[in-house]
């Protein structure tokens, strides 16, 4: 009977979360003894290849003190509405706080194995995880097999911990990354086939389990359905792109005789509200770019598997040949609406530079708030609030917000110095 080499990723988001796994992982909770999957009269027989003698929460924050003392120092000089505790940070971001990597194999491989022949197979899944994923042992909160299972298992419990540079300080900071050990999808296929190449290396007899985006395994009408799906999917985008830039543009047209009042702008409240409406949407079509280049490096990803398959068979050309076709109409319709994109972009720039020049005091504090709010997700770079906040009455504060240079800052103008190339929201 064959068997195979398994390997899977587990993303752990909160403490709390955490906590269950490492309750989990060292049997302690009581519904444990009436589990049918749990022999807990072999729970003794666990191994741990790294242990952990404390909770995994507190071995957590152990790993993670130079990433809390760095956010600490940091929010010393926070303002006041905007400091979180470290807790807090991990516990809400978008990042993991850690990751469960679980080895196995089928159950027949374990067969006739002795508890140090299964050790032995435990220290070279560590290896795989030293070696091709990249941790070292600073890194890992725990490690161990479960004997007591019908499938010996097992599990190795990592903090993605990194430190690398940050565009807005200009400076290395901690970060947890769980996308620096394994990248997507693809990647972890790729490190599934390494970790099946280590197991055959080491003379373990298993097999490649069937892969999602190996070249052997996907037939090409599958392809060609996913591919259709994309093109559909990008067809879409483009249409809601192009209501969003209509309607952006209507906004300004309807209010630029309002913005050329020569001392300050009426805006009604629900006039105000659409434009930030407005705002909203085509900051959702910004966050389009990513999601298109992942849906493109995978197309590209079939595109060369499909590739290799040309040597192999001659009968699958005119499928590579239509599918490298189709990829290059991906291609083009990629870079179309990048185009449209930073078009937008710079429209949107420009548009809450003239909210800022000419609005009245509750129109400058909407629109600095969304300068703020476009910085700290990244969507505004400093160069960019310096563009649109300069000369205006909240440079002051927006420049503090982003540390610029007080070089780059302008004299405030009066409404009349304007010109009308300043404010005309058509330019």
């Amino acid at each position: 009977m064959n068997n195979y080499a398994i390997f899977r990723s587990k993303p752990i988001m909160t403490t709390n979360a955490l906590s269950g796994i490492g309750s989990h992982d060292k049997r302690e909770k009581e519904k444990y003894l009436s589990n049918p999957d749990i022999d807990t009269t072999r729970s003794h027989e666990n191994i741990e290849l790294v242990p952990c003698d404390k909770t995994y929460v507190e071995k957590f924050y152990e790993i993670t003190k130079p990433y809390k003392d760095e956010w600490d120092e940091r929010m010393k000089t926070e303002r006041p509405d905007r400091k979180r505790s470290f807790s807090r940070m991990v516990n809400e971001g978008k990042n993991v706080v850690a990751d469960e990597l679980i080895l196995t194999a089928s159950h027949n491989f374990f067969n006739d194995m002795s508890r140090r022949e299964i050790k032995k197979w435990g220290e070279h899944c560590m290896n795989f995880v030293y070696e091709d994923l990249g941790y070292n042992k600073n890194q890992i909160i725990s490690s161990i097999i479960h004997m007591d299972e019908t499938t010996p298992h097992l599990h190795v419990v990592v903090v993605p911990l990194i430190k690398r540079f940050d565009k807005r300080s200009k400076e290395e900071r901690y970060t947890i990354s769980k996308k620096t050990y394994i990248h997507d999808k693809m990647h972890l296929s790729q490190l599934q086939d390494k970790y099946h190449e280590r197991m055959t290396k080491n003379g373990y007899d298993l097999l490649r389990g069937e892969s999602k985006f190996g070249r052997e395994y996907i037939p090409v009408n599958e392809l060609k359905r996913m591919t259709r799906m994309l093109n559909k999917d990008l067809s879409i985008k483009h249409e809601r792109l192009d209501n969003s830039l209509l309607k952006l543009e209507d906004n300004m047209k309807s209010n630029k005789d309002l913005l050329l009042d020569k001392d300050h702008v009426k805006i009604k409240r629900e006039t105000f509200k659409n434009i930030k409406e407005v705002i909203n949407e085509t900051k959702e079509v910004l966050q389009v770019q990513p999601k298109l280049e992942s849906a493109f490096n995978k197309v590209d990803s079939f595109n060369r598997s499909y590739t290799s398959l040309q040597e192999e068979s001659k009968k699958y050309k005119k499928e590579v040949e239509k599918l490298e076709n189709e990829n290059k109409e991906l291609k083009e319709e990629n870079r179309n609406l990048l185009y449209r994109i930073n078009y937008l972009f710079n429209l949107l720039k420009k548009f809450l530079r003239k909210l800022l020049q000419r609005g009245n005091d509750y129109t400058k504090d909407e629109a600095s708030n969304t300068v703020k709010n476009c910085y700290d997700e990244e969507e505004f770079e400093l160069s960019d609030v310096v563009g649109i906040s300069k000369g205006t009455t909240k440079q002051d504060e927006l420049f503090d917000y982003v540390g610029a240079p007080d070089y780059l800052k302008e004299r405030v103008k009066k409404p009349y110095e304007l010109d009308k190339d300043d404010y005309d929201m058509c330019r």
